[in-house]
């Protein structure tokens, strides 16, 4: 079941640079902040960097919230969609993978132990 939208990812191909651009934007720090990743907080969602040099349009992902990541990548397989980032644990217990849909659109799911619901405003 998909719960909502929880994570936006920017690839870029300058992380320090990126993560300077968004700190002043955002006017705040990131609270996840590694050489492969940035998290930003942000309304209740997530704003991450992501340093593979693919930026440009086309280089943004939406994560969709779910309970189970496993279970949700074999349904969306089922229902025709094709694995683009296999699932893989990033730390932390948070869990992500991508699919293309059938119509070759890039469809992330996030499993986030740490991002709650009752937090959103």
């Amino acid at each position: 079941m998909i719960q909502g939208l929880r994570t936006v990812i920017y690839h870029v191909s300058d992380l320090a640079k990126a993560k300077a651009w968004y700190t002043s934007v955002l006017e705040h720090e990131p609270y996840f902040d590694q050489p492969f990743y940035v998290g930003f907080s942000v309304g209740g969602f997530e704003l991450g960097l992501v340093p593979d040099g693919t930026s440009g349009p086309g280089g943004t992902v939406a994560y969709w919230g779910v309970a189970d990541a496993t279970a949700s990548i074999k349904r969306l397989e089922s229902l025709g969609a094709a694995v683009r980032e296999p699932l893989q644990d990033v730390g932390e217990g948070i869990r992500v993978a991508a699919v293309a849909d059938p119509f070759g659109n890039t469809f992330g799911v996030i499993q986030n132990p740490h991002f709650s619901v009752k937090n959103v405003r």
